[in-house]
């Protein structure tokens, strides 16, 4: 089994090398990412719940999907890519905005990631991969950000930063 590698950046997002994902956030060290928000035309977003044997924030509820860029894979295809691994469908992307955060987890790893915010449209239920998603939900976004604030314990913490610091590119 190949072994996931991670694109090491510098704060301008340029790339530096190449490390297993693992390690990367073994040592909280930076890395370009993606997460994807997918809406429907009633601009309600739509939500996964990670699956529960994830190694870092099993069971709680983030956007559509993210990962990690591939050497050589536009943020666009990556996104695509992950889109359809995860939640089973294909729609087009755009890119946003991009952002740094750093989230320390309980088991000791860190998310130390450049994300880049990338946004579609799509109205049919996905078919999702059951090893990566455990459900799914469409939200109202006004919800899911009165949620956030009444329940923060049930969302990922790149979502709840998302959330607060780039809001205004998500509405649509």
């Amino acid at each position: 089994m190949n072994k996931e590698l991670v694109i090491l950046v510098n704060e301008q997002d340029e790339q530096i090398g190449l490390m297993e994902k693992i390690e990367a956030h073994e040592k909280a060290l930076l890395h370009r990412a993606f997460s994807v928000f997918i809406f429907n035309n009633k601009n309600e977003l739509m939500l996964q719940q990670r699956a529960l044997h994830k190694y870092h924030s099993p069971g709680l509820w983030t956007n559509t999907c993210c990962s990690h860029q591939r050497e050589g894979e536009t943020n666009l295809q990556a996104g695509k890519r992950r889109l359809q691994e995860e939640m089973g469908f294909k729609t087009d992307l755009k890119e946003t905005t991009s952002f740094i955060y750093k989230a320390p987890f309980d088991n000791g790893l860190t998310e130390h990631e450049y994300d880049h915010i990338l946004v579609g449209a799509y109205e049919d239920e996905p078919v999702i991969n059951t090893d990566e998603v455990a459900d799914w939900k469409w939200m109202p976004l006004e919800d899911v950000k009165k949620d956030i604030k009444n329940q923060p314990e049930l969302y990922t913490e790149w979502f709840k930063i998302i959330f607060d610091k780039f809001y205004k590119h998500l509405k649509t």
